[in-house]
């Protein structure tokens, strides 16, 4: 056993003089950490399940800041950005010029983003479509929620740029309605969304989370997530999901 060692630590220390390092997992980051660097904290969110997120914003919050099941991704997706929003109200008889404001905001934004709109009654209007995916996408954008239809989708699977919607439709907001304002609050799906919130998606939906307690959120969802990753070999060496529940207490 000692002669294994001692090879194993020659070895390591081989590859340490070629350029090689090792390391051991990663300390959690701290509150503290994520508060000071929304960078990480962003990129943290983009591998919790979003199932974590909305539960532990419902346990820290007492709050319920999901979307509905009607907010459909056009293909299977995960990604966490900060939301720019976005506001399109009905107006009949407008022109192209009634909807510059929602292009400009996708000019403005910083890249990481998340396009947030809200399109009035709009399940059968199309809030965005190819054109304005592959803006969002060339300017490094994280994707898209639209309280609204999503047409061209063809464009935006050939690019890979996700969206959630309502549903696809051909039709077009363009004469039906204008813009009515850009980073401001509004109600995307039921949901309010400031800008600059939490934007979490997964195959599973979409969660909102306010960005004064986003890094706060984020620390208690990695330990759900973790209690749950831990509970799947229990359940599934011991075959019982009460003494896994007993054991880790997440159901």
């Amino acid at each position: 056993m000692k002669k294994k060692f001692a090879f194993g630590a020659a070895l390591l220390a081989g590859f340490a003089g070629i350029g090689v390092s090792f390391s051991l997992a990663e300390t959690p980051r701290t509150l503290a950490d994520y508060q000071a660097d929304p960078a990480a904290m962003i990129e943290a969110y983009a591998h919790v399940e979003v199932a974590s997120i909305s539960d532990a914003v419902e346990q820290t919050l007492h709050q319920k800041r999901y979307m509905s099941h009607r907010m459909q991704a056009i293909f299977p997706t995960k990604f966490a950005g900060f939301a720019v929003t976005v506001k399109m109200e009905k107006h009949e008889g407008g022109t192209s010029a009634d909807s510059t404001g929602m292009l400009a905001a996708i000019d403005t934004a910083k890249p990481g983003s998340v396009y947030v709109m809200t399109v009035e009654d709009g399940a059968d209007i199309a809030g965005m479509g190819g054109l304005m995916g592959t803006a969002m996408f060339a300017r490094g954008f994280k994707g898209a929620v639209i309280d609204g239809g999503v047409r061209d989708l063809s464009q935006l699977k050939r690019i890979g740029f996700p969206v959630y919607a309502l549903g696809p439709v051909p039709s077009t907001s363009v004469g039906h309605y204008r813009f009515a304002g850009s980073n401001i609050a509004i109600v995307c799906d039921g949901v309010t969304v400031n800008p600059g919130d939490v934007i979490a998606a997964d195959q599973d939906g979409v969660v909102v989370v306010p960005r004064a307690r986003a890094a706060e959120i984020l620390v208690a969802a990695e330990k759900l997530d973790n209690t749950e990753h831990s509970t799947l070999p229990f359940i599934e060496k011991f075959r019982s999901i009460q003494e896994a529940v007993a054991q880790f207490g997440r159901i």
